[in-house]
């Protein structure tokens, strides 16, 4: 058995641990003196109000890896396999996650901090406004540390200029154009948002001062700081950055792409065996397009039938309103269909909203979030609505938003397992709704069935793809001809889609290796439990994890077999 000792071990480190450590974005660390103390506040509870400051220069990014290093080792010395279930779990999590943290500093990744959708730049813009007066006022201290963090971007990107470690050209030409909204001195500016509506509980005075200063910090801080972030990259950083595709070409490519495949599967796979995975997976779901083309009528070839799809205009919105409409439709729908899906529901709701106009040209068809579910209205012409059922439930519920909500509430575990995130849980299971709704009922016509396998077809694709470029020399010209003849997708989406591969490394893989391990603990536990088997509670056991690591889902899921489907 354990000893008192021991047990306080794992408590200490869990206790210790801040709650919002695990966001990629977010690298304050405060262990009131048992580390380097490298932040100034603490975050308020909601993501959409964190206040952090974040020190991003290598001084702090080695004080962190020390850090994670004594935390690995302290976590190392206890013996887990003696520990409860729920600590194992918390073990393991806590392990995992430090890991892939602790070698992203090794690899120096903080030397290339943006790809071809997210940026540094664009973290401190808010979706809403805020709930009170001392938020505000937070906000516009982190408005005002801009600069100084800006100044530590900067320096650390002309170090990986140095070496060679930078992002692709390809996948960031023209993303400095994302910076200059920033540049207006006025309410236009992003930064300035939630100024535009303030809450009726802050007093008029009070309203009115917020909003000067926020008017004052938006001029005398914020556009000076952009101003000289758009000359950087413009000028110094755009001409630099490398003109190779794969992860291979940089430093200890193969060795970081081992690390960033871990990372984002939390699997041990070799790129041969990620490779060889979606070839079949492609071969499989071919099939299943061709039998779906012939129940929708179509006679002619699949090249043909992908042709038909991308041009007719039945299959695309006139309007945004018509777009964000239907997918607000495929959500309603979907909530109707819960009862029966999933037993435990979260109390917080979202709502479906266009993606921001300065990021819309360059980012991706959606993104869930906890307040609301983005949906892309950019080029319409490039969003087909036989796909928006498959991406809405993905994204919305019981997808992403709603993933996110029951482990936020989640009230048994401790702070940092209700803001982990691992991307083969999360994305295995967004790409899991889409096939469940084949079981939801809620694709209504053979196309909408056909751009759920288009669909999941892209991300099979992208196992071949990623590891095409990455480990095996595919050019950028090959990864969109590939994906252009398997998934139905409209060229402005491929084109977007392979350039966030190649700037991404590793990251495309979580999706369909996570599905299919859902997928196969399904069809295990559907077929030892017979009669036994309740979708609800299946569902219920993965979503009551939070997100974790793909072996401990391994671990929970044979608890749940072996306890009868409990």
């Amino acid at each position: 058995m354990r000893t008192v000792g021991e047990r306080a071990d794992l408590e200490w480190l869990v206790a210790r641990h801040p709650t919002f450590v695990f966001e990629r974005r977010i690298v304050a660390i405060d262990l009131s003196g048992t580390a380097p103390s490298l932040t100034a506040y603490r975050a308020e509870p909601r993501p959409s109000t964190l206040i952090h400051r974040w020190f991003v220069d290598p001084a702090s990014q080695q004080a962190r890896l020390a850090y994670w290093t004594r935390a690995l080792a302290a976590l190392d010395s206890i013996p887990v396999h003696e520990l409860s279930p729920d600590e194992r779990i918390n073990a393991e999590v806590f392990r995992v996650s430090i890991r892939a943290l602790a070698n992203d500093i090794r690899f120096r990744t903080y030397e290339a901090p943006l790809n071809s959708d997210t940026f540094f730049w664009t973290e401190f813009t808010p979706r809403q406004g805020f709930a009170g007066a001392d938020v505000y006022r937070n906000y516009l201290a982190r408005l005002r540390d801009v600069p100084r963090y800006f100044d530590e971007h900067v320096a650390n990107m002309r170090a990986g200029m140095a070496r060679g470690f930078t992002v692709p050209r390809v996948s960031v030409a023209g993303r400095d154009r994302t910076i200059e909204p920033y540049l207006a001195a006025d309410s236009t500016n992003p930064l300035f948002t939630p100024f535009a509506q303030m809450p009726a509980t802050i007093h008029a005075s009070e309203r009115d001062a917020l909003r000067r200063e926020g008017e004052a910090v938006i001029r005398d801080v914020i556009v000076p700081a952009y101003t000289r972030l758009l000359a950087f990259i413009r000028n110094e950083y755009l001409p630099a950055t490398r003109t190779t595709t794969g992860a291979s070409a940089l430093p200890d490519g193969a060795a970081y792409y081992e690390a960033m495949i871990e990372k984002f599967t939390t699997l041990r796979l070799s790129p041969r065996e990620i490779h060889d995975v979606g070839l079949r997976e492609v071969a499989r779901i071919r099939a299943e397009m061709e039998a779906t083309k012939a129940r929708a009528g179509f006679t002619g070839s699949m090249a043909e039938f992908f042709r038909f799809l991308r041009t007719d205009p039945q299959f695309y919105a006139k309007t945004p309103r018509e777009l964000l409409s239907y997918s607000a439709y495929v959500a309603k729908k979907a909530d109707w269909k819960l009862a029966e899906t999933i037993g435990t529901i979260p109390r917080r709701r979202h709502g479906i909203r266009p993606v921001p106009e300065a990021l819309a040209p360059i980012y991706t068809g959606g993104r869930g979030g906890l307040e609301s579910c983005l949906m892309n209205t950019y080029n319409l012409p490039a969003r087909p609505l036989y796909t928006l059922a498959a991406l809405t439930l993905h994204e919305c519920t019981p997808g992403h938003s709603f993933q996110a909500a029951l482990a936020l509430e989640a009230p048994d575990r401790p702070p940092f397992r209700r803001a982990t995130s691992f991307s083969a849980f999360q994305e295995g299971w967004g790409l899991y709704t889409e096939w469940l709704g084949t079981i939801m009922d809620i694709y209504e016509t053979p196309y909408e069935d056909f751009g759920r396998l288009t669909y999941e077809m892209w991300r099979a694709c992208r196992l071949v793809i990623d590891t095409g470029l990455h480990q095996f020399g595919w050019t950028r010209e090959q990864a969109m001809a590939y994906l252009r003849e398997n998934a139905a997708l409209a060229e402005h989406e491929i084109t977007t889609e392979v350039e966030r591969y190649i700037a991404w490394p590793g990251q495309a893989l979580a999706y369909k290796l996570g599905e299919l391990q859902i997928r196969r603990h399904r069809r295990e536990a559907e077929a030892r439990l017979g009669a036994a088997f309740d979708q609800r509670r299946f569902h219920d056991a993965i979503l009551a994890l939070g997100s974790v690591p793909l072996g401990v889902l391994e671990e929970r899921m044979a608890r749940f077999v072996a306890d009868g489907g409990r």
